[in-house]
């Protein structure tokens, strides 16, 4: 399973709010709600914040075994 950090948390230190990143068309209102709700994300919404947060994707997620899997 695909685990994120809290991305909200690194985009406002990147100097990012919600309302910007909606004011701005930076991130969809919509991908916000998946970020907030922990929910999976497309690669481009990945690729933009990386962008706007100077990151990589390893920086805002990793990948964990879940219990069940072999």
């Amino acid at each position: 399973m695909i685990v994120f950090v809290d991305i909200l948390k690194l985009l406002s230190e990147s100097g990012w709010s919600t309302y910007r990143l909606r004011k701005e068309k930076k991130i969809s209102s919509g991908s916000i709600d998946r970020i907030r709700n922990g929910q999976s994300l497309s690669s481009d919404t990945i690729g933009k914040i990386c962008q706007l947060c100077n990151c990589q994707p390893g920086d805002i997620m990793k990948y964990e075994r879940e219990e069940d899997e072999e």
